[in-house]
């Protein structure tokens, strides 16, 4: 197995099993990180997911041994052409060439991220939610060195995170980014102490756990539908994807609230 799941509470753990490779996805690792998101999505008793690697790394892209073998093909490149209906929805689910990397979740994921999230390591990183790093891992698009593009996302995710400038300089360059550094550009969400990433982003996901789900889903899809609309449309978008959300959640948060819950900022019993 390439691909291992866990379970820790109502979190899903997706670990990259290829530590001799510095897991490095190949096409059968691709298959296998792709079906396990998607079954993490159609599961209910499952809030959040952490994707990380075994070992001393994240991930160091696609596995650039099978893609000077026989795995790469025209079946290959066919299999992951889009047609001009793709949406990401999971009714249609497709796979890009790292698994997931084209899905669009209903719920949020996490990457634990140890040593280096590079190439196509570093857009599966660009497709979570949040990102943890130790202080020593590092990103970077290391796959400009080899003619091989950013074809899982990259060009679209790193400029949406990080601004247009920032992410011309990393994309152009292709040059080693510092934990500190994604920190302080927001590619990193938080870091913590090394050998200490899935113990952060297990505690993070605990945290989003504890929420009223189907409002923080509303605001999630939201925030990220809203990039293709202007103003306007948006704002109708925001209402049309969170009122049954208000209806189903806010008005029992609200008296919560009213009956004396969160008061002083403590949050301890929501």
């Amino acid at each position: 197995m390439t691909v291992r799941i866990d379970r820790e509470g109502e979190a899903t753990i997706v670990t990259i099993d290829r530590p001799q490779a510095r897991n490095a996805v190949d096409t059968q690792t691709a298959g296998a990180l792709f079906e396990a998101f998607v079954a993490f999505d159609r599961d209910e008793a499952s809030k959040v997911a952490v994707l990380r690697g075994e070992g001393a790394a994240f991930c160091a892209g696609f596995d650039l041994k099978a893609a000077s073998g026989d795995a790469i093909d025209e079946k290959w490149y066919a299999e992951l052409n889009l047609d001009p209906t793709f949406d990401g929805k999971d009714d249609r689910p497709r796979k890009g060439p790292m698994g997931p990397t084209r899905l669009a979740l209903s719920k949020p994921v996490i990457a634990a991220i140890a040593g280096p999230a590079v190439a196509g390591g570093m857009e599966l990183a660009l497709w979570c939610d949040l990102r943890v790093m130790e202080r020593s891992a590092y990103m970077g698009v290391y796959c400009r060195r080899w003619g091989v593009p950013l074809i899982d996302g990259g060009t679209v995710r790193l400029p949406r995170i990080v601004g247009h400038g920032r992410a011309m300089d990393l994309i152009l360059t292709g040059r080693k980014v510092e934990a500190d550094e994604c920190l302080a550009i927001g590619l990193a969400s938080r870091i913590c102490d090394d050998g200490k990433a899935l113990d952060a982003a297990l505690e993070l996901a605990r945290e989003l756990a504890r929420f009223p789900q189907a409002c923080m889903r509303a605001d999630r899809l939201s925030a990220m539908r809203q990039w293709s609309l202007d103003l306007e449309p948006a704002l109708a978008a925001e209402w049309a994807t969170s009122a049954a959300s208000f209806r189903a959640e806010g008005a029992a948060g609200a008296a919560r609230f009213s009956s004396g819950k969160g008061r002083g900022g403590d949050f301890s019993a929501i």
